[in-house]
């Protein structure tokens, strides 16, 4: 992600910023990618922080999205209404630097129900994911207390908000890119055949997972080439931000990235990840001096690099020249 710039007096201003120190009231462009001087904003600014401009009905892009809140009668749900919200935004901010749902984008786009395990008539199981264009994310785990007990009955210590938000929107843009000519041809080989059946598939991996060994990011993308996919499509995504980002607030190694460096105009996707490990590599021994968990803390064998490779292509076909 950017660190972007006050439009009154050029200072820093970070992405959920809502104002600036020197009293200018900001909102975001997420197809310029510039915070701009207050004007439509978003009817979700007062509620929950939201600070893109109005777009549709009074809301910003990506609150038009969202179809279904969590019960706001529970007074818990707002504040992780106020996160997971944040979560989206960041995502579809760094999907809109390769075109995807931006004002010249005239293909479908998704449909969010954020659900909550907590209402007013008391607990509910909700289970994540998605389903023909609607996705389904349980906003509790936007609780810090909740998603850690997630991550350790899950093993899964990468499990995270954003992350969730990745991997969902994955499964969409497959629906998208599903459409287009040459694609499942080329998807095949390397995920497999995404038509087999998906409930066994699942309910095979649950009662017997496999390490993710050479062609997997992670154990659960070897359940299925839909959630290979998906799991592909977060790690890109977690990748190529991790790059942006750094290079955003300066920080390089001899390698690079170099300043200015543009990681969503990058097109060599062995760079793109050499420098994100090598980044990671140095973030993970920074971390370590002061007892925090690694970075990113994943082997990326060769097979699951030709995976990233071939996502990277396809996402990026959006992309404005």
């Amino acid at each position: 992600m950017q660190i972007f710039r006050c439009p009154n007096c050029g200072a820093p201003l970070y992405f959920h910023n809502t104002g600036c120190t020197c009293g200018q009231q900001v909102s975001f462009d997420p197809d310029g990618q510039v915070m701009l001087r207050a004007g439509p904003v978003c009817a979700n600014r007062e509620i929950i922080g939201c600070n893109w401009q109005a777009e549709t009905r009074g809301l910003c892009r990506s609150c038009a999205m969202t179809k279904t809140l969590p019960d706001l009668r529970e007074g818990t749900n707002r504040p992780l209404w106020e996160v997971s919200e944040l979560a989206k935004r960041w995502m579809l901010a760094n999907l809109a630097r390769w075109g995807w749902f931006t004002a010249t984008d005239r293909g479908r786009r998704p449909v969010f129900r954020l659900l909550s395990e907590k209402t007013a008539a008391g607990p509910e199981e909700i289970v994540m994911g998605h389903a023909d264009g609607i996705i389904t994310i349980n906003v509790t785990e936007a609780s810090d207390a909740v998603l850690v007990l997630r991550q350790e009955q899950f093993g899964e210590l990468y499990r995270t908000m954003l992350g969730h938000m990745r991997h969902e929107i994955a499964h969409f843009l497959f629906l998208r890119l599903a459409a287009e000519p040459g694609f499942l041809d080329a998807f095949r080989p390397l995920f497999g055949d995404e038509r087999q059946d998906y409930g066994a598939a699942l309910e095979a991996h649950y009662a017997a997972p496999q390490p993710s060994g050479y062609h997997h990011v992670t154990s659960y993308a070897t359940a299925h080439p839909h959630e290979d996919w998906a799991e592909s499509i977060a790690h890109l995504l977690h990748l190529v931000d991790l790059v942006d980002s750094a290079a955003a607030a300066g920080l390089a190694l001899p390698g690079g990235p170099p300043p200015g460096y543009d990681a969503y105009a990058e097109s060599d996707t062995e760079a793109e990840i050499t420098l994100a490990i090598d980044l990671s590599i140095a973030m993970n021994h920074v971390n370590r001096a002061l007892d925090l968990p690694d970075l990113y803390p994943f082997v990326l064998a060769q097979g699951v690099r030709d995976k990233l490779g071939f996502a990277h292509g396809w996402l990026r076909r959006n992309a404005p020249l």
